[in-house]
């Protein structure tokens, strides 16, 4: 899956550390690291009172670009839940 570019600007607006918001009608706590001096990061996010989880690494080559390697889920999913991601708190 080619990574989007609204994806990208979405995870990069995102407050690092951990922090609560909202997707859809739900919300989430979610801890989002930035390593590897911004080449790589990793989000998970657990719906608050609700079954539903994301977990994702997101790796920034220059060789092949933007790897988006979401944990045991469609790719789908970890980009729908970015894009729709609100933070309680900005950066």
């Amino acid at each position: 899956m080619t990574v989007p570019g609204a994806f990208l600007d979405a995870i990069f607006d995102l407050p690092q550390g951990t922090f609560t918001g909202t997707a859809g009608h739900d919300r989430y706590v979610v801890s989002h690291r930035i390593m590897a001096g911004g080449k790589s990061h990793k989000l998970v996010a657990h719906q608050l009172g609700g079954p539903d989880y994301i977990s994702l690494n997101l790796y920034l080559t220059a060789k092949s670009g933007a790897l988006l390697r979401p944990c045991e889920m469609p790719p789908e999913k970890v980009v729908a839940f970015v894009l729709a991601l609100v933070p309680d708190v900005r950066k």
